[in-house]
């Protein structure tokens, strides 16, 4: 009678892991994810890497590996990101935070700390998907006063999702960008679509909504709608700040200016790259 296989270990699957083509962290998460513990028990993945993974969990795993590997993003395997020390929960409905966005949320702030500026400023963040902007700057200046607006009623459920679970009272708008916003703020943010349609990358985004990714030939056709709608709903001396793509800057510097937009400046990411653009509206 032969013997039966020994279980597979926590190394055993994460070797396993590897060899379908996923990246050390992110087959740790997931292992951490299938096991119920928290991301932050990497350290403890190393000093049980001996441990036996039970069968229902290891087969768990190597589904979300062979997700993972086809290109699905971690954040929708795990159901959550981090984003500005927030843990918001993400799927397919909503694209992915990413950390380049923190860069506007900067802005904002540095912006809303000018004298000039109530502590109970009204801000729009347009676009707003999971709630990630909308939510960080509400958490850091609980004082604001925030509404956000989707065109997607599944993206808006995301982010009241969100809202309610951090207990952050944000107001919700369904609409495309500002039809459907009556009075006026003194900061609109927008980290909008700005791929171009025909792009190539957009395949390897195949898992992420794609009517939140491209915007017309350029990438720029939604940014031109926000920044003609925005000076009717903008206080005197408000601001608008756009997330773009990495080689747009010029030419959102450009549509604001042209627009009437003064003080016309970008901002870099950490990687040194442009990736906001923002003026002040004179009124």
């Amino acid at each position: 009678m032969s013997t039966p296989p020994l279980p597979a270990t926590l190394s055993h699957a994460l070797a396993a892991a590897q060899t379908l083509g996923l990246d050390r962290l992110d087959a740790q998460l997931l292992l951490l994810h299938v096991l119920g513990r928290p991301d932050s028990d990497r350290g403890w993945l190393l000093a049980h890497d001996g441990d036996s993974l039970p069968g229902e969990a290891a087969d768990r795993f190597r589904a979300l590996s062979l997700r993972r590997a086809a290109g699905e993003p971690l954040a929708y395997l795990v159901g959550s990101k981090e984003f500005y020390g927030l843990q918001l929960q993400i799927d397919g409905r909503v694209l992915v935070p990413r950390p380049d966005t923190e860069t506007l949320v900067d802005w904002a702030l540095e912006t809303l700390s000018a004298p000039a500026m109530p502590a109970s400023a009204r801000i729009l963040d347009l676009g707003t998907g999971s709630g990630a902007i909308a939510l960080a700057l509400k958490k850091t200046r609980p004082a604001l006063a925030l509404t956000a607006v989707d065109a997607s009623a599944a993206a808006l459920a995301v982010a009241s999702g969100n809202a309610g679970r951090l207990g952050l009272d944000v107001q919700f708008i369904e609409g495309s960008w500002l039809s459907n916003v009556s009075g006026h703020f003194h900061l609109i943010v927008s980290n909008p679509p700005y791929v171009a349609s025909d792009d190539e990358h957009l395949a390897a985004l195949k898992h992420e909504p794609q009517s939140a990714l491209a915007a017309g030939p350029d990438g720029l056709d939604d940014i031109r709608t926000i920044v003609a709608q925005a000076p009717a709903h903008l206080h005197a001396q408000g601001w608008l700040l756009l997330e773009h793509g990495y080689d747009q800057a010029e030419a959102v510097r450009e549509l604001l200016v042209r627009q009437g937009f003064g003080e016309v400046q970008s901002r870099a990411d950490l990687a040194g790259i442009a990736r906001c653009s923002g003026g002040c509206w004179p009124g």
